[in-house]
């Protein structure tokens, strides 16, 4: 039983960025908008309230996972998003 097991309900994508930050708007323009095309939920965690994600992630930010894992960061491409939201 080794592999990803495979996810029921809905997928999830989360956005760790901080406020101020214009490419974290960007990213949540394109999450938001992915989202509701593909029945996908999202959620925002902002890496200034948890240490953790801020000693992981602080350089990377916007950074973007589905159901997670981390997909990308700086920049979404909505197509790409498409494409792991549909796997």
């Amino acid at each position: 039983m080794f592999g990803r097991k495979k996810k029921t309900g809905p997928r999830t994508v989360t956005l760790i960025g901080k406020p101020g930050c214009h490419l974290c708007d960007d990213a949540r323009t394109v999450i938001r908008e992915v989202c509701a095309e593909t029945g996908a939920v999202w959620e925002e965690r902002d890496i200034l309230q948890d240490e953790e994600l801020h000693r992981a992630y602080w350089e990377q930010i916007p950074v973007v996972l589905v159901d997670g894992e981390q997909h990308t960061f700086w920049k979404v491409d909505p197509a790409r998003l498409r494409r792991a939201l549909s796997d």
